[in-house]
């Protein structure tokens, strides 16, 4: 098992993911409890594309109905930790 990432590395590892998704979005000024969709102009399918990338990339499973938890960089590293501890 791979060591235990802080929340720091949590947070760069998300954001280089969400980078991936969305290259011309600015997530230096990305407000942490605002809608990725709001502030990027995610449509679904990049945000399904995100979804997936943190399945991939946290070896965790994300049920369809925790989607809406993952919709904010808040959300999104609680339901993270949660899953990884």
């Amino acid at each position: 098992m791979s060591q235990p990432m802080d929340g720091n590395e949590m947070r760069s590892l998300t954001l280089r993911l969400l980078g991936e998704i969305a290259p011309e979005a600015d997530l230096t000024s990305l407000q942490p409890d605002v809608s990725f969709r709001d502030q990027l102009d995610l449509d679904s399918m990049d945000f399904l594309n995100f979804v997936v990338a943190l399945h991939k990339e946290f070896q965790i499973d994300i049920p369809e109905a925790d989607y809406p938890k993952y919709m904010t960089l808040n959300g999104c590293l609680a339901q993270l930790s949660a899953a990884r501890s």
